[in-house]
């Protein structure tokens, strides 16, 4: 996932530094943030970029999520910069309490593509995965779906007979007529494809 920078395209990593040599105050940081001027946008980014990644990497135990959060916060901060009150506090600390939720977002959102990936290898092993008691249930295969399609043909054959038709790798390899060793291979190698697909594709937490 990249996140579009307010003013247009990808983040810039880190966006130029504000024509001004002297370093704002803090005040007048925050209130030409919350005026939208890019300049201290720019200003904020160098700022606390770098506590922002510290915070996320800390949290996630992995630089490119943290590059991602960092710039996930700073646009969802200047989307909602006029909810932003200097009266109230610094916007260094307004800037980590939206760091916090987007950690915490970023962390639900693994959870879920890991739930999506054990679903699927679920299938493979026949653990019961019981729709009836899941709302969610329709959403995980939707999404699934969308994402096995997207895998080579061997592999997207094998993983949608188990998801969807509760195949086990003997049944699968007595109706493709490939060897049992084949279809396992295909299955581990499309689960991981698929892990891989689902992360790429940023796959929300469902709420419960």
């Amino acid at each position: 996932m990249t996140a579009q920078w307010p003013t247009g395209g990808s983040a810039p990593a880190p966006p130029p530094s504000p024509a001004a040599a002297e370093p704002l105050a803090e005040e007048e940081l925050a209130e030409g943030f919350v005026r939208g001027e890019e300049a201290c946008l720019a200003a904020a980014y160098h700022r606390w970029s770098g506590l922002v990644f510290t915070l996320a990497q800390r949290a996630l135990g992995d630089a490119r999520e943290a590059e991602d959060v960092t710039q996930v916060v700073f646009l969802a901060a200047w989307r909602g910069r006029h909810t932003f009150v200097p009266a109230r506090g610094v916007l260094a600390g307004w800037l980590v309490g939206i760091a916090r939720r987007k950690i915490a977002d970023a962390l639900s959102a693994r959870t879920r593509r890991a739930d999506l990936v054990t679903a699927a290898g679920a299938r493979l092993a026949q653990t019961a995965y019981d729709t009836a008691d899941r709302p969610e249930a329709v959403l995980d295969r939707v999404i699934v779906g969308q994402e096995l399609a997207r895998l080579p043909a061997p592999q997207r054959r094998v993983l949608g007979l188990a998801f969807y038709d509760d195949l086990t790798h003997t049944q699968i390899a007595r109706l493709t007529g490939w060897p049992l060793g084949t279809v396992k291979s295909h299955a581990r190698r499309g689960l991981r494809r698929l892990d891989h697909r689902l992360r790429e594709a940023d796959v929300p937490r469902t709420p419960s």
